[in-house]
């Protein structure tokens, strides 16, 4: 037994940080209650986790390689831990989104150096083991994300789900410094900084810019200023890129068709499968009136299918062309997200089921292998940052799909408002997203029907434009993506209905 302990550090940190993306979607509306933030400081308590982990998770392996991952993943768990306790005493929306920022940061330092840990502790038959628990702990905190995220905020309010992230990385720190050894302090790795500064500014700002479109519109200063930063930051990154002798992500290998093509892939997948429920989340509390529990439960399906998929089937499909799980998975999200659709003005919270089992379906069978895929299209000396710029692209898909989507729900409600006549549609609408459909109804603004109605239409939107995305980059995968892998790799992790882990 006394062998398996490291797994058992490692596994520790690895469920803690991808729970705190899932964990997040059930207590959004109790957190718009406490902290009487809008729908923009909702997105930003998801997107600040998500944009920490894409912008740093490249820069973090190199750290690793440099000063030891053991000490980076030692590290992590610290900034994680002290990140969690801002979280649970935030006073504000602004507080909260800044310690989920340096959550993100711990969270990138663990994520970067989990799988080399298990790699280099374990060999032989061991390693398969190690890496199969790993993977199954992986989708197991996307399963139970949702429904502990009820049960905390029910219990303990919205708080508690920050907090119970301290006893555990007590106790993930107390067991990586007795059981698990060094490796890895090379010492000769080059940090790329100023590429990972001009590309956090240029995701951070682009996620900045749509968030603004949502509440304030296109012609705001503010949504203006944004945009034009993100285009600026983003054509500096790519100088910095072509200059730089060791850069973060060679941007050379996109001429590789198939590998865009499977980074595009894992961004719209987590844009589609997961960006969505942060608004299913409000509307099951705020619109429906389902109690936390109910409102994980609901969500719940989704991981449940994904875990199911993932480990039942992940060891069949590392074998032919990458592009049928990936592909098959795209679609099966799309056709899922699309059966969300049926959702009315009238319906109740089960409506959304099969879509979501569907879509879960989808999920697990594209996931496991979009790391292996990738690796199989690049040469060897370039898996590093092949691995790190799926999982990178992944959490950047769900920063920007949920401020794309939350801009295209605030769009479509803010129509349906005005047509029936509201006397502030867009300030209505955004009171919706933020999870105040009863301040909204009982100020006479609009009746509980129109508030039905006007939910529906956006969330109907919103499924619409997530499944035909999915079903696009399943065509493109289809089409694009060649390569036949020749080396399984390790099982990815499922995602979180960040979310985010992220």
């Amino acid at each position: 037994m006394r062998v398996w302990w490291p797994l058992v550090a490692v596994c520790l940190g690895t469920f803690m940080l991808l729970v705190d993306v899932t964990i997040v979607n059930v207590a959004l509306p109790p957190i718009a209650a406490s902290l009487g933030t809008s729908f923009g400081g909702l997105q930003w308590v998801i997107d600040g986790y998500a944009l920490a982990l894409a912008a740093l998770l490249m820069v973090t392996g190199t750290l690793a390689d440099r000063f030891g991952r053991r000490r980076l993943y030692l590290v992590g768990l610290g900034v994680f831990a002290v990140a969690s306790l801002a979280c649970g005493l935030a006073p504000s929306v602004g507080a909260l989104v800044a310690a989920r920022v340096v959550q993100g940061v711990g969270g990138a330092a663990m994520f970067a150096t989990t799988a080399a840990l298990i790699a280099t502790t374990y060999h032989g038959r061991q390693r398969g083991t190690a890496f199969g628990v790993w993977g199954a702990v992986n989708g197991l905190a996307a399963a139970c994300g949702p429904l502990l995220g009820g049960l905390l905020t029910e219990a303990w309010g919205w708080r508690a789900i920050f907090l119970v992230n301290l006893p555990v990385a007590v106790l993930a720190v107390v067991l990586t410094l007795v059981v698990v050894s060094g490796s890895g302090a090379g010492g000769g790795a080059r940090v790329d900084v100023a590429g990972a500064a001009t590309f956090t500014v240029a995701s951070a700002a682009l996620v900045y810019g749509l968030v603004s479109v949502g509440e304030d519109g296109w012609g705001a200063t503010a949504t203006v200023v944004a945009l034009v930063l993100a285009a600026v930051a983003l054509v500096a990154f790519v100088v910095v890129e072509r200059r730089a002798a060791a850069p973060m992500l060679d941007l050379a290998l996109f001429a590789n068709r198939s590998f865009a093509a499977l980074l595009a892939a894992a961004a719209v997948l987590q844009a589609a499968a997961f960006a969505h429920l942060a608004l299913v989340s409000i509307w099951l509390q705020s619109v429906l009136g389902l109690s936390p529990i109910r409102a994980g439960l609901v969500a719940l399906p989704l991981s449940l299918a994904s875990f199911v998929v993932s480990v039942s089937a992940g060891r069949f499909l590392h074998g032919g062309s990458p592009a049928r799980p990936i592909a098959g998975g795209l679609a099966l999200i799309g056709v899922g997200v699309l059966l969300m659709t049926l959702v009315a003005p009238t319906s109740g919270p089960w409506v959304l089921v099969t879509g979501l089992v569907v879509a879960g379906l989808g999920v697990g069978l594209a996931t496991p292998v979009l790391v292996s895929a990738t690796l199989a299209v690049l040469p060897p000396a370039r898996a590093g940052v092949g691995s790190a710029a799926v999982n990178t692209f992944r959490q950047l898909g769900l920063a920007v799909g949920l401020a794309v989507l939350g801009t295209i729900f605030a769009g479509r409600v803010t129509t349906v408002l005005a047509a029936a006549g509201t006397s502030d549609p867009t300030a209505t609408a955004n009171a919706l997203a933020g999870g105040r459909a009863a301040e909204v109804v009982g100020a006479g603004d609009a009746t509980t029907a129109l508030v039905h109605q006007a939910f529906a239409a956006g969330l109907d939107r919103v499924f619409t434009v997530a499944g035909v995305a999915a079903l696009v980059a399943a065509v493109v995968v289809a089409v694009w993506v060649r390569a036949r892998p020749a080396v399984v790799a390790a099982p990815e992790p499922a995602p979180a209905a960040e979310a985010p882990t992220s």
